[in-house]
């Protein structure tokens, strides 16, 4: 039993620590107050434990989930495009929904699967660019706070890949405690909130731009980054298929039930999978399933410290945080790139869609991820018909 509980609880502390800094300046980016912020981070947890407990344990598989790190990229970058956080609410449901209606319907499900991989990867890119530029950025504008996190991360790259952006993160908060303690009281120290886990409830509005430029997006990069590669691992490490319907819909359920608590997108895990149903959580493969239950308890209680750890973003430079969030963004960016990439025939068609949506334009109310899809595939048929063309 302790293999695989010990797997459990190094995934979520490894998936919380990497991305959990994202998530609050994603939310904090479309509107969400400080408390809003950290009511999405602990609804998100809860959300994203109760289904890898009940699930896992029902299907004997290791059904690990996690909130859409490719997702809070896209809120980060969506600032400015959003005015107001219950437009954003109403895109959050619309996303669950999105989901829910893709599990009970196979032919939209593989029509999901079946998104032109060029721009799927390059739309992935394009969000993630402006994220991994940051750490440029951070080193130039605050080198005494962000050239030690650069340094500690490049070290554990090499030495200790898996906890190389919880490193980074330690050492950053570090640095803004440091920082907020030499400030004085009341201008630049740590914010006085109440630290205790706060659950608030923020009406939505069905706003059609917001739906088109920040839901239809959101729902797309979780399928496209998150749910399809999830199940991917799941093949590859030589599960039986797992349970398309019940992990879509119950993920898009929560979704939509804790969007107005903040809780944007749950998904099946894609990046801390591998850590939780690999040899590595146990060499039984029957025995793997108690990893992603005992890492969902690990969650409940990494969710109890959503204020402290929104505290801590919303003292930070925020061009700090989105530094760290940018080294932990590294790896999905390559695959974006990669996959972007990979055909020659449709390398044009993702450099006109990473271009566009790394913009950051937003025309008539509708943010660059919207028009970099519709860009992209333009181009995608017309360079299509052109080579289908009778020469």
């Amino acid at each position: 039993m302790l293999q695989p509980i010990v797997a459990g609880i190094v995934g979520a502390l490894t998936g919380f620590a990497s991305s959990f800094a994202i998530v609050i300046a994603g939310l904090l980016a479309v509107g969400a107050t400080p408390a809003e912020a950290a009511s999405g981070l602990l609804v998100l947890c809860l959300g994203q434990a109760g289904l890898a407990i009940a699930l896992s344990a029902a299907f004997r598989l290791p059904l690990s989930f996690a909130w859409s790190t490719p997702g809070a990229a896209l809120l980060v970058a969506a600032e400015g495009a959003v005015g107001d956080y219950r437009a954003a609410i109403g895109a959050f449901i619309v996303c669950g929904l999105l989901i829910v209606v893709t599990g009970l319907i196979r032919p939209l499900g593989r029509a999901m699967t079946r998104i032109p991989m060029p721009l799927a990867g390059a739309m992935l890119a394009g969000i993630l660019l402006p994220l991994c530029i940051a750490p440029v950025t951070a080193v130039v504008e605050q080198p005494l706070l962000a050239v030690p996190v650069v340094l500690v991360w490049l070290l554990l790259v090499r030495l200790a890949p898996r906890w190389a952006v919880p490193a980074a993160m330690l050492v950053a908060a570090i640095g803004i405690v440091i920082q907020a303690s030499g400030a004085q009281a009341g201008v630049d120290g740590m914010p006085t909130a109440s630290l205790a886990p706060v659950l608030t409830l923020t009406l939505p509005t069905l706003d059609p731009l917001v739906i088109a430029s920040l839901g239809l997006p959101l729902f797309i990069v979780t399928m496209a980054g998150q749910n399809v590669p999830g199940f991917a691992v799941l093949t590859t490490l030589g599960y039986p298929p797992a349970p398309a319907r019940a992990v879509l819909v119950s993920s898009g359920l929560v979704t939509a039930i804790g969007a107005p608590l903040g809780g944007f997108a749950v998904n099946l895990a894609a990046l801390t999978a591998a850590l939780m149903a690999g040899p590595d959580a146990h060499p039984d493969r029957d025995r793997r399933w108690i990893a992603p239950v005992a890492g969902g308890v690990v969650y409940v209680l990494l969710g109890l410290s959503a204020g402290a750890a929104t505290a801590l973003v919303t003292a930070a430079p925020p061009v700090l945080i989105i530094a760290v969030a940018g080294l932990a963004l590294l790896g999905a960016f390559t695959t974006g790139l990669v996959t972007a990439f990979e055909a020659p025939e449709t390398r044009l068609t993702a450099a006109v869609t990473l271009v566009v949506v790394a913009s950051g334009v937003v025309v008539a109310g509708i943010g660059s991820a919207f028009w970099g899809l519709l860009v992209g595939a333009v181009v995608l048929l017309v360079t299509r018909a052109r080579r289908a063309a009778p020469r």
